[in-house]
């Protein structure tokens, strides 16, 4: 894994103190996490890394998937199981951007937030807080909540202190680096610099079918292996990417 703290300084000191990050400029980090406008943003080397990341859960590919994606029909809702009356809460134990969580609360769902990276947690606190200040999705952004912390070690206590209950545990682990590194979407490429591969992602597994009171749900790439340890229960496949479904130990039978 990255050191992100060695990877992202902060232009803005206040923020810097929160954040436990390094305060800086352009020349001193790979990436600069600062205030642009009405939002904050991650960026560094446009060449490298594109436009600068924002979460943004009121306007973008967000609200465009919020709109016309499906609703429950889609993959993940399925998955997750919010299927016909039924609305589980969900753990999602490597947010990101907050996209796929964005959505389980669009549909009804309460969902913890848990991200690991801080500057990546920054992002999703600062575009939450936009959202509930909408009206078009402030009563969605009421059902998300977020933690910073470091699912693999310490998943049950986050999970404890969040009043959220673990029915479904999502992941949405790292991939491992392919050959053809140059191809990479560079909005992957600034993830690979925070984060790095997701090596510990069998424990992240284990670490979640022990909170999970109904099931973990495992995005992977349509032809990736599973991830290391028990088998799942269920598959369900789209196009370019799968859902792994694992049963909770006790549900087992």
């Amino acid at each position: 894994m990255s050191d992100s703290r060695a990877a992202v300084v902060v232009s803005d000191a206040g923020l810097a103190q929160r954040l436990g990050l390094p305060l800086g400029d352009a020349a001193e980090a790979e990436l600069v996490l600062r205030r642009e406008g009405d939002r904050l943003v991650l960026g560094g080397d446009p060449r490298r890394f594109g436009a600068p990341l924002a979460v943004d859960f009121v306007a973008g590919r967000v609200a465009h998937r919020r709109r016309f994606g499906g609703g429950r029909g889609q993959l993940i809702a399925r998955a997750c199981g919010l299927t016909g009356g039924v609305t589980p809460s969900v753990i999602d134990a490597t947010a990101g951007l907050g996209r796929d969580a964005f959505v389980l609360a669009s549909l009804g769902a309460e969902v913890l937030m848990i991200e690991r990276v801080a500057a990546i947690a920054a992002l999703l606190d600062d575009g939450l807080a936009r959202a509930l200040a909408a009206p078009d999705t402030a009563a969605m952004a009421a059902r998300l909540h977020l933690a910073h912390g470091d699912a693999t070690r310490e998943l049950a206590a986050l999970v404890a202190a969040s009043g959220v209950a673990p029915q479904v545990v999502h992941l949405d682990p790292m991939f491992p680096h392919r050959a053809k590194s140059a191809l990479v979407k560079k909005e992957m490429r600034l993830f690979r610099v925070l984060a790095g591969d997701d090596d510990d992602a069998p424990r992240l597994l284990e670490a979640a079918l022990d909170v999970a009171s109904h099931r973990v749900v495992v995005k992977r790439p349509r032809q990736a292996p599973p991830i290391a340890g028990p088998p799942p229960r269920h598959v369900l496949e789209g196009k370019t990417s799968r859902y792994d479904l694992y049963v909770h130990r006790s549900l087992k039978g």
